[in-house]
């Protein structure tokens, strides 16, 4: 049972993040199917490969179990992060062709399809399925909006995590099991690495990867209320603490391999689990693929925090919406019905690496690193990322995405780089 949660407060991309929180605690039992209706449901995802798959493909036998007469069709596109995937499901918003359902990122990403008019309330569908005894009272509370509930989120995620390769880290006379407090002393790390073993010291891939890497980095410098800060507008994004937390990102990218603008992040995970490189930041979905590696922790791999950010949880979610004008409304249902339900959240997030927010989530039925992320997520200060749709609105998150990538490609200097994130602020408050 997970019971007390410390948020900090963080504007509106945080109110709204928290919402996938809640909502990610959702779903009863699930022990009852849903009567049969002879419907169909278009699930818009982007989970077309890997450990994401594997996740939605568990959650399908959930749902298919629950709903023996509701045909699922699954609308998944391919692409990093979803980006393809967001682009044409714009495209068929924008052109009142809906599917029934899609994935979105809960937090402030949500809110732009909220105020499209994209997305209809599902407040009344907490109370039919019993959602709002699920979830703690602070994270319903959190998960509202002006009064109204628009999603259902399936699993919640940390961003903020190191995962390292335990045979490089020990040929290069580091310890496996150290903690690094600051990025100063993971640097030495680093350095050790690169200087013992020639490997990479730390691998990264594409733009959206780069962007998840300087979200930990500006939260281990910044700390949490300061990081919050970026989005409530209390932080200046031309301060001088903003400079010295850009210049370690810059000095991570040092360390990075030269091919990262072409990878996508399970290649960059790989290149740990081949022991190829010693450290990655990634999200805790990459546990499925050590998992599926047949690796084990900690004889192969270790996980940490961010240097910096141990006893914050980087927070995001994904979360499934019941879209306007949905063709098929009741197979859109009983699809949240089953994303809310604990058997649908156990089975996604023990495949996915994920964890549930359910509170009758047992711990004992996850992985050992899923076990710690749960105490972790009971216990630690909650922010929410940026790179995966909580913290900012769309288009600010893809200024801040054009800006880092910019930046990393050598298309300018690193007060080029905190211009273009002072711009892409002031273009959102405006």
């Amino acid at each position: 049972m997970r019971t007390a949660r410390k948020f900090t407060a963080l504007a509106a991309g945080l109110a709204v993040a928290s919402l996938a929180l809640a909502a990610c605690s959702s779903g009863d039992s699930g022990d009852d199917a849903t009567s049969g209706t002879g419907e169909e449901v278009e699930v818009f995802t982007w989970w077309a490969s890997g450990s994401e798959k594997l996740g939605l493909d568990a959650l399908v036998g959930v749902f298919d179990v629950q709903n023996p007469d509701v045909t699922f069709v699954n609308g998944a596109v391919a692409g990093g992060a979803g980006s393809a995937a967001k682009d044409l499901l714009q495209s068929r918003l924008q052109a009142n062709d809906p599917p029934d359902t899609f994935q979105a990122h809960a937090g402030a990403e949500l809110t732009d399809y909220i105020n499209a008019g994209q997305v209809e309330d599902v407040s009344a569908l907490y109370d039919e399925f019993g959602l709002r005894d699920a979830f703690p009272a602070d994270l319903v509370e959190r998960l509202t909006v002006d009064g109204k509930i628009y999603s259902i989120p399936s699993n919640i995620h940390r961003a903020n995590v190191v995962w390292a390769n335990t045979q490089l880290l020990t040929d290069s006379g580091l310890d496996p099991a150290a903690k690094y407090e600051t990025l100063d002393d993971w640097f030495v790390a680093l350095d050790t690495v690169k200087e013992k073993t020639g490997r990479t010291p730390l691998s990264l891939a594409t733009t959206w990867t780069q962007v998840n890497l300087l979200e930990t980095i500006l939260l281990s410098d910044l700390g949490a209320d300061g990081y919050n800060g970026l989005w409530d507008g209390s932080t200046d994004w031309s301060s001088s603490e903003v400079t010295d937390a850009l210049a370690d990102f810059e000095k991570l990218i040092g360390y990075t391999n030269e091919d990262r603008d072409g990878l996508d992040w399970p290649d960059a995970t790989q290149q740990v689990i081949d022991g190829n490189a010693a450290f990655n930041v990634m999200g805790d979905w990459a546990v499925a693929a050590f998992e599926e590696a047949g690796k084990k922790s900690p004889a192969d791999y270790v996980y940490m925090p961010v240097p910096g950010t141990d006893g914050v949880f980087d927070f995001l979610a994904d979360s499934f919406t019941l879209a306007v004008g949905a063709p098929h409304p009741a197979g859109a249902k009983a699809w949240l019905k089953t994303i809310g339900s604990l058997d649908g959240q156990v089975a996604f997030n023990k495949a996915k690496g994920s964890i549930p927010a359910r509170n009758d989530a047992k711990p004992e039925d996850f992985s050992a690193y899923q076990q710690s992320a749960m105490a972790s997520f009971g216990q630690d200060t909650i922010v929410s990322s940026l790179a995966h749709g909580a913290a900012a609105p769309t288009a600010w998150a893809n200024a801040i995405s054009d800006a880092t990538s910019k930046f990393t490609t050598g298309g300018g200097d690193l007060a080029g780089f905190q211009a273009d994130l002072v711009a892409a602020a002031e273009a959102n408050a405006s």
